[in-house]
């Protein structure tokens, strides 16, 4: 969106200055048009002036409509030949202003008209020049003009070619980027859906082997409360049945759900002993027991730490990274960078991380924020309250284990 506002404004500044120039040039035709229209014809001092206006100002129209300005400038001409004698010692019945007016005109058309009425400019506009301007010149100066009036047409069409080729360019570059924009966005999704199937699928079938095992397990089950035992392992089969037809097609790995471990809460230091190992600044501290974080929660602080570490070895490399994880009521990460001389390895396109983490921290109750830091580093801040999470009863996994 910021870039297609920038586009506008740019476009908008480039009419501007466009329509600003073409201002100067009418006036300019005119200031030379006026004071020399007595030297080429036998006008009247009071007409002079509309018939300068006639060869100048119709350039107004070479943005907003050139094919208008063209008929309107070869009309005049035509005109202007035909009635306004011209003075004994000039053989030019059309001004040399309003022949320049044509010729900026007919590139104008060349290069915005459809291609009958460029045929029809230049045809018209060959037979007003050859015919009225041949001079001593004769026949020659008949087929001279369609030459060279034929170049500015073909040199109108080349630049209309390139700008239909740059504007066809830039338009497709839009396209790709905001295709690519959403594939990625679709991709952080699909993850995030395969993370949470896999932690739903795995307290799901822990919920499955409870209420199998039960029975066995507690002394004193009446037959009633067995019957309520098998009623909730096959709700909860059910439901992982469920869970595993919507959402299993999306993984993409090839591994079964329960065979593919997900990282938690637990694993954030491992993760900053692998950046540190790699090259990477980087001190971390945590605050807390990591093992009462639910599976969901850690599944997400790991995550937005991975993408974290890895934004910053992208985009600030040599700076060093500060990594703190505080556990409580609720959960906070903390990861800060800071400003780095190094100029930035080139990567590939991205501006989606933040944006990934952003939906990680949402889907388990969580909020997210990123941006530059005081120091002009950069700062991602996670906040998780641990009751939002997915979660489960330890004394029944305990039992559960037994």
């Amino acid at each position: 969106m910021k870039q297609q506002i920038r586009a506008q404004n740019k476009r908008m500044n480039g009419r501007m200055r466009f329509d600003a120039l073409t201002v100067c040039v009418a006036l300019i035709f005119f200031a030379v048009a006026w004071p020399t229209l007595h030297v080429t014809h036998a006008v009247p001092i009071a007409v002079q002036p509309f018939i300068a206006a006639l060869a100048a100002f119709p350039v107004l129209l070479v943005r907003i409509n050139p094919a208008l300005g063209w008929a309107i400038s070869a009309g005049s001409g035509l005109l202007i030949s035909l009635a306004i004698p011209h003075q004994p010692n000039n053989d030019m019945p059309i001004q040399v202003v309003h022949i320049l007016t044509l010729f900026v005109l007919l590139l104008a058309v060349s290069v915005r008209a459809t291609v009958p009425i460029i045929g029809v400019a230049w045809v018209a506009t060959s037979l007003l020049l050859g015919t009225t301007m041949a001079g001593e010149a004769g026949g020659n100066s008949v087929w001279g003009w369609p030459i060279a009036l034929g170049a500015v047409v073909l040199f109108g069409l080349l630049v209309r070619w390139l700008v239909q080729s740059r504007k066809q360019l830039m338009q497709q570059e839009e396209v790709t980027e905001v295709e690519r924009a959403r594939r990625a966005i679709l991709e952080e999704k699909a993850r995030i859906a395969r993370d949470l199937h896999d932690v739903v699928a795995h307290h799901m079938s822990l919920v499955v082997v409870q209420a199998q095992t039960a029975p066995y397990r507690v002394e004193g089950v009446t037959p009633a409360a067995r019957a309520e035992f098998e009623s909730i392992g096959a709700t909860a089969r059910e439901a992982l049945n469920e869970i595993r037809g919507m959402l299993g097609v999306l993984r993409s790995d090839g591994q079964a759900p329960e065979h593919a471990p997900q990282p938690k809460a637990v694993d954030v230091p491992s993760l900053c002993e692998g950046a540190l190992r790699a090259g990477v600044r980087i001190a971390w501290t945590v605050d807390g027991p990591l093992e009462t974080v639910p599976d969901a929660a850690g599944l997400a602080l790991y995550r937005i730490t991975q993408e974290s570490l890895s934004n910053a070895s992208r985009h600030a490399p040599e700076a060093p990274v500060q990594v703190h994880l505080r556990v409580g009521p609720i959960v906070e990460l903390t990861v800060r960078n800071g400003a780095t001389a190094t100029v930035a390895r080139p990567v590939g396109n991205g501006g989606h991380g933040i944006a990934g983490m952003q939906a990680r921290a949402l889907a388990v109750g969580g909020e997210l924020t990123a941006g530059p830091s005081a120091d002009g580093g950069f700062e991602v801040h996670a906040r998780i309250p641990l009751s939002q999470s997915v979660t489960l009863d330890p004394a029944l996994l305990g039992q559960a284990g037994n």
